[in-house]
Parts: structure tokens; sequence; C-alpha cells
């Protein structure tokens, strides 16, 4: 897939080479979804709390007689119906955290496939540079409007990249996020995605593309010298050895090393 490169007026200078296969191959919806769902419920506080009628301060005797008054039937202040009183349904604490999990190769992968959804649409606009002089907001609203961005947007900026930030942060509809750190729910947060070439390929070269189980980079192992292995500890009732020549049953004491024969050789 060959993605265009546009400069800050929205011409075309390049095209950037991005392999479908490294970002899922095709648009997996199903694994796309479980990830936006698990960023979503992970981004919820979990601490609201309602009082019912019953946690209401205030005296329970009822207001006035139920007939002969002309006013319509009432019971306490603490009612639900009245101002300042309880709720019919409280929120009570039933459940403090709302937190989801993924495994970490499933996460990248969508992560990947989300973007990959994006420039299908052809929703990404990869910009040659997003550096800019000053923090002013003009210049940065003349350029998404050269690029023909007329609904939400994400900047993604890299974070050294100071005036670039300042510059969009006021900007109706825009996101600004950092480009180092793009998931899948910022990326369909927003209609189009704006980012600059260097960030784009950092991104896909980074820890994103470590797929492997358990999502360690087994690279940087081999070129320390070999591949990593798993420790794990000893399983109780296999024999471990623990000394030259000795033996013994995990969980049990070491046998005793014999003592050496008296007199020696000859």
């Amino acid at each position: 897939m060959d993605v265009p490169i546009l400069d800050k007026q929205g011409t075309e200078v390049g095209t950037l080479a991005i392999d479908e296969q490294s970002l899922g191959g095709e648009v997996n919806p199903a694994l796309i979804k479980q990830a936006f769902v698990m960023y979503h419920a992970n981004t919820r506080q979990g601490s609201a709390r309602t009082r019912s009628r019953g946690m209401i301060e205030g005296s329970t005797k009822k207001l006035f007689r139920q007939k002969g008054t002309g006013n319509a039937r009432m019971g306490p202040k603490r009612t639900p119906i009245r101002k300042g009183g309880g709720v019919a349904f409280a929120k009570t604490r039933e459940r403090e955290s709302y937190h989801q999990d993924m495994p970490v190769k499933m996460r990248r992968k969508a992560n990947r496939n989300a973007l990959l959804a994006k420039l299908v649409d052809g929703e990404v606009k990869v910009i040659d540079d997003l550096s800019f002089d000053s923090p002013k907001t003009r210049p940065f609203r003349e350029m998404l409007d050269t690029l023909g961005i007329n609904r939400s947007c994400l900047v993604a900026l890299a974070p050294e990249n100071t005036n670039g930030r300042l510059s969009a942060r006021n900007i109706p509809g825009v996101t600004v996020a950092n480009a180092h750190q793009l998931t899948c729910f910022e990326l369909l947060q927003s209609r189009f995605v704006v980012i600059a070439k260097s960030d784009l390929e950092a991104w896909l070269d980074g820890p994103s593309k470590n797929t492997a189980k358990g999502g360690k980079d087994r690279t940087a192992a081999a070129l320390r010298g070999g591949e990593t292995r798993k420790r794990s500890r000893p399983k109780r009732g296999h024999k471990h050895r623990v000394a030259e020549g000795t033996y013994y049953i995990a969980g049990q004491k070491p046998a005793p090393t014999p003592a050496p024969a008296e007199g020696g050789e000859g």
C-alpha cells in the first residue's frame, strides 16, 4: 500500500510504502471492537454514588394529613418525588473497578489493524513535517483546512514537538495525542488522523510490531547472545540437582553427604 505524503499546503511530495500484512492483512472488526471496549472501560472512574430516601437526613413525619387540606397527598420530605429527597434506585458500591484486560499480542494487533482500517478509508493524512517555529493556532488551522479536514481530527505528535501541541490544542474538534503511544481507541474516536512521516515510521517499527507470544522483543535478546528462556519454579515431586552427586525430592530436606572413610588411600 502506497500512502501519499503531503506538505502543509496539501501538495503531494512523495509516497510511503506500508506492508498491509504487518497491519493484519485485512480489517478484523471483532478484534478492533474488543480492544475498543477494553480501552473505553478502563477510562471509567467507577465512583458514582447516589443516596436513597433512607440515606437522606431529615424527619420521617408526614408533612400534612392525607385529606382535608386541598393539597396533593404527600409523605415525608425525603421521598424521591420531592426536591432534595432520595433517589428511587440509588447507586451503591457494588462494583468499584471496571478494568478489563487483553493479551499484549491481541492488543497490539488491534492497534495496528485500526490503523489499517483508517488507511483503507483514506482518513490518514501523512505530513512530511509537522514542526512549527512558534506556537500559533492560525497556521495550524489553515493547514487543516488545506488538507480538507472538515470533521473531528486526531493530531499525533512526538512528545518533543511542543509548538505543534500548543498550536493544535485550542482548535475545536481536534484531539492531540502522543504519536509513540497510539491505540485503536484514539484512532477510532476521530474521523481523520494527521501524523508526520517520521512519527508514523517510528510507530510502525516500534514495540507494536512485536506480536510474539508475551509481547517480548526476542530480537534484542538474540543480539545479546541467545534467546530468552522462561524461568519457572520447580514442580513438587520432581528431582532437582543441588550439588554434585546429590539429588533430593522437592519439598523434602536433602540427604546428608556421607563422611569420607577413615584412613584414606594407602
